[in-house]
């Protein structure tokens, strides 16, 4: 069945958005007058959400006193500045240009909530190019429960084995597999240094947006 949608995860796939949560963690440390650390360590944990990020940036447990208010304060920031370095990964603009231009739709699935997302999608200029937008805030279960990709078929009206999900976390896979679609696992997003994103079992797996180009083109598009 022909490819007739794409469907992104957005931190680590569609968006670049570790520029502002290490510019914000980074800054937390310096107005304790704490040393910073290396970036990468907040890179590492972005797929745990604002938890993980504030347990590396601090080398603090989720349960030491004074954890959750830090956590609490990660995220007032956030709201304030959750698109100010965030954009594109390289290729990323080319590739959705190709898609539109294939008359094909895509769109957004995402565990982060709509209070981030939304503001994010419009400061960039993708909402009105986005299809759809589904955030845990529209359904029960989030990723790696297949519902937000269910919903994204229902609403395209679209069967799902003629969508192509692609995400950087092993949950993408598993909820776009358990919901009929297709999938594609890249590796250039932020993937812990433990994972492996060959071993779970996606599709198709691309070390580069303009590689998914290559796969729309070729074997997953054909009849």
């Amino acid at each position: 069945m022909r490819i007739r949608a794409v469907l992104f995860d957005m931190d680590g796939t569609l968006l670049d958005t570790a520029p502002d949560f290490i510019a914000i963690c980074q800054a937390m440390l310096a107005e304790r007058g704490l040393p910073a650390i290396n970036d990468k360590y907040i890179r590492d944990e972005i797929s745990g959400g604002a938890k993980a990020m504030v347990a590396a940036t601090f080398a603090m447990d989720p349960e030491a006193p004074g954890f959750e208010a830090l956590r609490l304060e990660f995220l007032e920031r956030y709201l304030k500045g959750c698109a100010v370095h965030s954009k594109l990964f390289d290729g990323m603009g080319e590739l959705l240009a190709d898609i539109e231009k294939a008359n094909l739709i895509w769109g957004v699935v995402t565990n982060k909530p709509v209070r981030f997302a939304e503001p994010i999608m419009q400061q960039l200029g993708l909402a009105e190019r986005s299809a759809l937008l589904i955030c845990p805030d529209h359904v029960k279960n989030s990723k790696p429960d297949p519902e937000p990709l269910i919903l994204a078929c229902k609403m395209l009206d679209l069967d799902p084995a003629s969508v192509l999900f692609v995400g950087d976390d092993l949950r993408d896979i598993e909820s776009g597999r358990d919901a009929g679609t297709r999938t594609a696992a890249v590796t250039y997003g932020y993937i812990h240094p433990d994972d492996n994103p060959r071993h779970w079992g996606a599709d198709v797996v691309v070390d580069h947006p303009l590689e998914l180009r290559k796969v729309l083109d070729s074997a997953l598009c054909s009849c």
